[in-house]
C-alpha cells in the first residue's frame, strides 16, 4: 500500500539510520545541519546517481526524489556520503575554508516601504540599516515558498525583525526584504509579509535561463547599495 507519509526504512529495505522513505519515490536524509545539507547536495549534483530526478536541500534535511532508482541501494550510497561529509566537517571546522560557494553581488536601491520601520525596530538609523545589510555576506540556505525564492542565511542579528502582522497582497518582483533570521529577493510578484528594504533589477528567477535560479543552495550573496 502506498503512502505519502515519511517512514523509517527497515533493514530489509536497505535503509540506514538518518534516512527515511518519503512517499513512494523519495528518500529524506536527516543531515542535522545546513552545512551537511549543502555538502551532500553538491556531491550528488557533481555525480548524480542514476534515477535521481530532484535534490532539495533544507536546513536539516535533504530530499532526494528518485523515481527511477533502487531506493535500497540509493539509501546505502547516501549513508556513505553523509558519513564521509560529517567526518570531513569534523576535521575542518566551519570557517576554515573549503566550503566557499559562488559569490553573487546584487545591486539594491534602498527605498523600501518598510526601511524606516525596520530601522525603528532595530534601534538604528536608516543609514545604519543599509550599512549592516550590505556588510553581511549571506549564504543561500534553501529555496522554497515560490520558484527561485532563496532563503538567505547569516543576516546581521540586529536586523532580525518580525514579519508584518498583515501580509501584503502583492509584493513587486525584485523586492529585497528581511524577516526573522533571513533576507530574500522576491523572484516574482506575489503576496508576502516580509519587510521591504529596497529593490533590485537583478533577475533571480528566469525560466529561459539554465539554471533558471540565479541563487542556488550554498551560493554566497552580497548586497550593494546603488
Amino acid at each position: 500500500m502506498s503512502t505519502n507519509m515519511s517512514t523509517n526504512m527497515s533493514a530489509a529495505d536497505g535503509g540506514s539510520p538518518g534516512i527515511r522513505r518519503s512517499g513512494e519515490h523519495a528518500l529524506l536524509v536527516e543531515t542535522g545541519g545546513l552545512r551537511l545539507s549543502h555538502r551532500l547536495d553538491a556531491l550528488l549534483r557533481a555525480e548524480r546517481p542514476a534515477g535521481v530526478a530532484e535534490i532539495v536541500p533544507g536546513p536539516e534535511t535533504l530530499l532526494v526524489v528518485a523515481p527511477g532508482a533502487d531506493l535500497g541501494r540509493l539509501s546505502a550510497l547516501l549513508s556513505k556520503l553523509l558519513a564521509e561529509s560529517a567526518a570531513e566537517a569534523r576535521a575542518r571546522p566551519e570557517g576554515t575554508g573549503g566550503d566557499a560557494g559562488e559569490v553573487v553581488t546584487i545591486p539594491v536601491v534602498y527605498d523600501g516601504a518598510d526601511l524606516e520601520s525596520v530601522a525603528e525596530l532595530a534601534g538604528l538609523t536608516v543609514d545604519e540599516v543599509i550599512a549592516r545589510h550590505t556588510a553581511s555576506e549571506l549564504v543561500v540556505g534553501w529555496l522554497g515558498f515560490a520558484p527561485g525564492f532563496a532563503y538567505l542565511t547569516g543576516l546581521d542579528p540586529v536586523l532580525r525583525v518580525p514579519r508584518l502582522e498583515t501580509p501584503r497582497t502583492c509584493v513587486p518582483a525584485g523586492s529585497v526584504a528581511v524577516a526573522g533570521p533571513y533576507s530574500a529577493v522576491y523572484p516574482a510578484a506575489s503576496p508576502g509579509g516580509w519587510r521591504l528594504l529596497g529593490r533590485t533589477e537583478a533577475r533571480v528567477w528566469d525560466v529561459a535561463a539554465d539554471p533558471p535560479s540565479m541563487l542556488r543552495p550554498g551560493t554566497r550573496v552580497r548586497f550593494e547599495a546603488v
